[in-house]
């Protein structure tokens, strides 16, 4: 079996550097047979922090004996101009991305530093940070309560992925949504708890494959009943065909990315 070609990345950005690691992940992401070691280097916003990096970046490089990766989101040209002179191969989101865009638009861009941050005063910042309380104040079925203010209400049985999906939604698409575990005593009662019929519209279910999720609980609670495989297989039966009779639509979460997740449930619920 050949061995992996491991690569060094940097994510440089004036900024919190998450649009420069949402670009470089999507390209990452179709290069299977690297390992990539990742880097962040956030708030690079003056000339010493530059060449400081720079030194960072070439100083890895001779470690590695292979020039390192470099993905940014610098605005402010001088800065980019000094971090680009690294022995490195960059990737600029601003000149490969904005530059063209400019050009198109026959206008020029704002060239804000940090521009995401004057966000914090506007609606659909404040709407996210409503969405975040809401969810972590209604994870794992904590309360019924308020569920008629739910974009959406995930139903699975335990460690299927609903707390993680559930707060990247909030998160990332100022979505307030509920979660609620399926448990042996709503298949014993066969049909789902009271409290959710109201909101059927709302719902979508995940499910996962036996082995995973038995492998999952192991984990968390190893060479118990609740993890063990048989136990596994009875509540993904049991949710599934619950799911199946009640018309709640669902996916198989095991091979899944949470934003991959997400963007179903976005797209079945049709929401905004």
């Amino acid at each position: 079996m050949p061995k992996p070609i491991s690569r060094t990345v940097f994510f440089v950005s004036d900024s919190t550097g998450l649009t420069a690691e949402a670009l470089g992940h999507s390209l990452m992401g179709q290069f299977e047979q690297v390992e990539f070691k990742q880097i962040r280097i956030p708030f690079l916003d003056d000339m010493e922090k530059a060449r400081d990096a720079v030194a960072r970046i070439n100083a890895q490089g001779e470690k590695d004996g292979m020039r390192s990766i470099v993905f940014s989101t610098l605005v402010n040209q001088e800065i980019s101009d000094v971090v680009h002179a690294a022995d490195a191969y960059s990737l600029s989101f601003f000149e490969n991305f904005l530059v063209p865009l400019e050009k198109e638009l026959g206008l020029q861009s704002s060239h804000t530093i940090g521009r995401s941050r004057d966000s914090t005063d506007s609606s659909d910042y404040k709407k996210r940070i409503e969405a975040i309380n809401y969810t972590l104040a209604h994870d794992d079925g904590i309360t019924d309560r308020d569920l008629a203010e739910a974009d959406v209400i995930l139903v699975a049985v335990s460690r299927c992925g609903k707390t993680p999906t559930s707060l990247y939604l909030a998160m990332q698409f100022g979505l307030k949504v509920a979660n609620f575990p399926l448990i042996p005593e709503d298949f014993d009662r066969g049909y789902l708890p009271s409290s959710l019929e109201r909101y059927r519209s709302k719902l979508f279910g995940l499910t996962i494959q036996p082995e995973r999720l038995n492998q999952i609980r192991e984990e968390r609670r190893a060479a118990s009943k609740y993890a063990s495989l048989a136990n596994c297989r009875y509540e993904i039966i049991e949710a599934e065909n619950m799911m199946l009779r009640e018309g709640i639509r669902w996916l198989d979460s095991s091979t899944k990315s949470i934003e991959e997740i997400s963007t179903t449930i976005l797209q079945e619920l049709n929401l905004r």
